[in-house]
């Protein structure tokens, strides 16, 4: 049973920064992609960042480049997105997702299994 827990969201300023972490459990972690998503209230589901098996290939929505970096630590089978110069549209619940693809999937049915997510919020 493959499970995903991420943690690290909270309640943070405009301009302030956050690290998520994903735990990763039950999967040769080493292979395949690792992808995070948010969801805004109302709002889909939408990409945000995908690292390859190696971390040696990100990708990531427009918006967040240069603000966002997603990593990885195979030997700790965690996945992590520092996310800096944080803007109150960055406020969302953030996904932790895995994919058997060996391509950089921006697309949510690339992916085969979702954490539970991580509430992050950007206000004064």
């Amino acid at each position: 049973q493959v499970q995903l827990v991420e943690s690290g969201g909270k309640l943070v300023q405009p301009g302030g920064s956050l690290r998520l972490s994903c735990a990763v459990s039950g999967r040769t972690f080493s292979s395949g992609i690792m992808g995070w998503f948010r969801q805004a209230p109302g709002k889909e589901r939408e990409f945000v960042a995908v690292i390859s098996s190696s971390g040696g290939r990100t990708y990531y929505l427009d918006s967040v480049k240069g603000r966002f970096t997603i990593s990885k630590d195979n030997a700790k089978t965690m996945v992590y997105l520092q996310m800096n110069s944080l803007k109150p549209e960055d406020t969302a619940v953030y996904y932790c997702a895995a994919g058997r693809s060996r391509n950089l999937d921006t697309r949510k049915n690339a992916y085969d299994y979702w954490g539970q997510g991580t509430q992050v919020t950007v206000s004064s």
